[in-house]
C-alpha cells in the first residue's frame, strides 16, 4: 500500500489515505495528483515524486477508500483494467469531490501551503474539471478526462485556471464528446484545451503500454508552465 498519510474528512468523522512527497526546503505550492482509475499505484506515486523534486508538495490521495483502500492496479493485465472500471463505476463522485475540498484544506491548514493546484488523469481529469468548479482551487489541470460534456453546465463556477489536455482518438471520449467540449469551453477565458493529434487515452500514463512519450512529454512541459504560472 503506497499510501503513508491520513487526511481527515470535512466532518471529521473519517480519514482519506494519501500519498505524500515532500520536498526539500519550503514547498512552492502543493500539487494535488488525482489518480487514474487504477488507484494510487506505482505510475501515480512516480508523479507525485517528480512534482515533489521539483519543490511542490504532492498529495495523492485514494479515491476508492469508501469502498476498498490500498487499490493499485495495472492497467496493461485485463482483469485489473476490469476491476478498476467496477470501481469507477461504483465511485460516488459527489463525496470524492468533498474530499478533494478536505485534501485541500489540510494542505492550506496543516501542512501550511497556501496555493493549490490539482492535476489528475483518466477519472481524476472529470475531478480536475470538479475541483475547478466547485473548489476554490487555485488551478486545475485534467488529462483525458471522461464525463466533462456532461457537466458543461457548471462552467459558470470555474472561476481559477483549468488547462485540459484532450487526445484526439481517446476511445472513452469519441469525436462528438471532443467537440461538446471545445464548442462549450472553448470561450471560456479561465480554459485552456490541448489537442493531441492521434493519441489515445492513457498516453501520459507514467508506466505500461499506453504511454507515448512524445505527446506525455508535451503535455507535462505544458502542465508544468501552467502550474508554474499560477501557483508558483
Amino acid at each position: 500500500m503506497a499510501t503513508n498519510t491520513m487526511i481527515p474528512t470535512l466532518d471529521g468523522t473519517a480519514a482519506i489515505p494519501a500519498y505524500v512527497a515532500r520536498p526539500e526546503g519550503t514547498p512552492r505550492g502543493a500539487i494535488i495528483v488525482q489518480q487514474e482509475i487504477f488507484g494510487v499505484n506505482p505510475g501515480i506515486v512516480q508523479k507525485a515524486d517528480q512534482w515533489a523534486a521539483k519543490g511542490y508538495l504532492a498529495v495523492a490521495p485514494d479515491s476508492f477508500w469508501r469502498q476498498e483502500p490500498g487499490v493499485e492496479l495495472d492497467a496493461d493485465k485485463e482483469p485489473e483494467f476490469k476491476k478498476a472500471l467496477d470501481l469507477m463505476g461504483g465511485h460516488d463522485f459527489d463525496a470524492g469531490i468533498r474530499d478533494i475540498e478536505a485534501v485541500i484544506h489540510w494542505i492550506r491548514n496543516e501542512a501550511g501551503v497556501p496555493k493549490v493546484a490539482l492535476v489528475g488523469f483518466c477519472m481524476g481529469g472529470k475531478i480536475a474539471y470538479q475541483a475547478a468548479a466547485r473548489t476554490d482551487i487555485d488551478a486545475s489541470v485534467g488529462y483525458y478526462g471522461v464525463g466533462i460534456d456532461e457537466m458543461l453546465n457548471e462552467k459558470h463556477a470555474i472561476s481559477n485556471a483549468l488547462l485540459l489536455h484532450i487526445p484526439t482518438a481517446d476511445g472513452f471520449n469519441p469525436p462528438e464528446v471532443q467537440k461538446a467540449m471545445h464548442e462549450g469551453l472553448d470561450d471560456h477565458p479561465k480554459v485552456t484545451l490541448y489537442d493531441y493529434e492521434g493519441l489515445d487515452h492513457g498516453f501520459a500514463a507514467e508506466m505500461g503500454s499506453r504511454r507515448d512519450e512524445a505527446g506525455a512529454q508535451l503535455a507535462d512541459s505544458r502542465t508544468e508552465a501552467f502550474i508554474v504560472e499560477h501557483i508558483g
